[in-house]
């Protein structure tokens, strides 16, 4: 299985204690994957369609535990696909109205409720709520992948309403989602590691979160190292090609005028960093009698570099004037 599979199997073995928990559950995965049918006689159905057994479990499970209520359950195989449609049908009016009104997508007056500000509904007031309808959703339209190859959370709505909505939601838990419009679906998504470890806590999917926390640490660890090591590279590089171009300075000085004409420490460092063409400036420094700090040898090096580039110079005017 699938580490996103194993989080809604783990997230399906979650009971929250309390009934206005279970109600904000139920009442995302009708929101998310279901659907309200209205008969010619005005009687309502609700139905229910998911891909993933552990849903078609979980909302069979609180629809009897909260109301009672007679729940068929149809399933086939996917056409030209692996695995199972499942589809779920609450068929007796009284009991949908019931189950309607609890997760106030129908009002007092028997009405619809075609857009639900989701912050300023009565069934998500509590912190708690707002935790058990994240799970819902994630049961219903989610998805996460393997923390080994990437990190990206997401739930899939079928307007950019219910995205917006479900984005506010998420971001009054402290995590910055974001949407994008996917064909015809509105996704809301997290991509940042240490957010969606807050996600999968607020979800209480405990040893998810525990596995996906041991493969982010290793790789931060696996970072670290790696930015350490090329930063390394980088300085050996940078040591490495500054030394030759001192050795060919030294040499260019060297062929055309000698190093005798030099002051005595440029002349003294010239002729050390001739014979060690590998060594750091401190190794350097070390060599010289007496000896010198690394910005003392810089200096020197420095020096002998504008002179050699000034000699360059005038040897390319000579030419020209030639």
């Amino acid at each position: 299985m699938s580490f996103s599979g194993d989080v809604k199997e783990e997230l399906c073995r979650q009971r929250s204690s309390a009934r206005h928990c279970q109600i904000a559950e139920l009442s995302a995965m009708i929101l998310l994957c279901g659907s309200i049918c209205i008969s010619a006689r005005n009687e309502f159905q609700i139905r229910l369609r998911t891909e993933s057994d552990s849903m078609a479990k979980k909302f069979f499970a609180l629809v009897k535990r909260l109301f009672r209520a007679d729940v068929e359950i149809q399933i086939r195989k996917k056409k030209g696909r692996q695995g199972m449609l499942y589809t779920l049908l609450v068929p007796e009016h009284r009991q949908a109205v019931m189950i309607l009104q609890a997760v106030r997508l129908l009002n007092s007056g028997g009405e619809l409720e075609e857009e639900i500000p989701l912050l300023h509904n009565p069934v998500l007031k509590k912190i708690c709520c707002r935790r058990a309808f994240l799970r819902g959703a994630f049961l219903a339209a989610g998805s996460i992948s393997d923390p080994n190859s990437s990190y990206h959370f997401e739930i899939v709505c079928d307007s950019e309403y219910n995205a917006e909505q479900l984005r506010e939601l998420i971001r009054s838990l402290d995590v910055d989602a974001k949407t994008v419009k996917r064909k015809k679906y509105h996704v809301v998504y997290v991509k940042e590691g240490m957010q969606i470890v807050e996600l999968l806590a607020s979800m209480e999917a405990r040893l998810a979160l525990l596995e996906m926390e041991n493969v982010r640490i290793v790789r931060e660890m696996r970072g670290s190292v790696n930015r350490k090591v090329n930063c390394e590279t980088a300085n050996i590089n940078k040591t490495v090609n500054a030394a030759v171009r001192q050795v060919e300075d030294i040499r260019y000085i060297q062929d055309t005028v000698g190093l005798n004409i030099l002051p005595d420490n440029l002349d003294e460092i010239a002729r050390i960093r001739l014979q060690y063409p590998e060594a750091s400036l401190k190794e350097l420094g070390q060599l010289l009698h007496p000896p010198v700090g690394k910005s003392g040898v810089n200096h020197r090096l420095r020096k002998l570099g504008e002179l050699a580039e000034k000699l360059r110079m005038e040897r390319g005017e000579e030419k020209e004037n030639g």
